[in-house]
């Protein structure tokens, strides 16, 4: 990472090696070349999928941006690399980032927020089309996150303190370095679709249940072997266990978008 940050000229001033891991959040108006990179000539630059590298990648307003940098998003969260090619010469970055993206759900903003959306369901499907079904097979966990009440907001409950869930997170990347050691991966999201059969086996149970949520939801084969990663998630941050039947469908319940009837109301 602090490779790439010298490269792209970026790296603060006095310091050494980069001790953090990178956050890059670019304006949902920013071009191709700097989102996957690119330059003039001989001169070629990482763009922000690389600069990502080893962190995370935030796109706010997603569907507002040009579809054109959006589906070049593709290549670089699924091969976790990005290539430029100029007129003499070809590079490879590496881009092996987080992605977190957030977007409105229609052109007014209010889409499930009781009668305040005034879009029609069209509308409302023309919008989500910006993004395409192939990037969204990509993305594991899509949340529809609603406006929070005021009681809710106010609430003196006290939630899981954010060190403890730390803790989990670590125990369970920790779980996952292990089963992995000795692949060219180390964490779930990065296996393979032949790793997936070798760690991730699913009992009968398991078979039936997702052949019941590839009925109702019409998964892909990517979005499918999706499911199974964040299900090993779930499993693993429960300790390591199996995967057991409602691990999957907790994983399928978090592919919004995926959902058939997503226009219909």
């Amino acid at each position: 990472t602090s490779k790439i940050y010298s490269i792209a000229g970026s790296m603060p001033p006095g310091t050494g090696l980069l001790r953090q891991r990178p956050f890059r959040s670019p304006h949902y108006s920013a071009t191709l070349a700097s989102i996957v990179g690119g330059g003039s000539g001989d001169s070629t630059r990482p763009g922000e999928v690389t600069l990502a590298h080893n962190g995370i990648l935030f796109l706010d307003e997603m569907a507002q941006m040009p579809r054109s940098v959006v589906e070049a998003l593709r290549g670089p969260l699924e091969d976790r690399k990005v290539e430029i090619s100029r007129l003499r010469t070809k590079v490879v970055y590496p881009c092996s980032f987080m992605l977190v993206a957030a977007s409105n759900p229609c052109p007014c903003g209010y889409w499930g927020e009781g009668d305040r959306c005034r879009c029609t369901p069209t509308q409302r499907q023309a919008y989500m089309s910006r993004l395409s079904g192939p990037i969204m097979d990509r993305i594991d966990l899509q949340i529809f996150c609603r406006q929070v009440d005021s009681r809710r907001m106010n609430s003196r409950r006290p939630a899981e303190p954010s060190a403890q869930v730390a803790a989990r997170v670590r125990a369970a990347r920790r779980l996952q370095q292990d089963r992995l050691a000795g692949e060219p991966a180390n964490t779930n999201a990065e296996m393979t679709n032949k790793m997936l059969e070798k760690y991730c086996p699913l009992s009968e149970e398991c078979q039936a249940t997702m052949e019941s949520v590839i009925n109702r939801l019409g998964l892909s084969m990517r979005s499918y072997f999706r499911v199974i990663k964040v299900a090993r998630t779930i499993a693993d941050l429960a300790g390591g266990r199996p995967i057991e039947p409602a691990d999957l469908l907790e994983a399928a319940g978090y592919r919004f978008l995926d959902r058939r009837d997503l226009f219909d109301y």
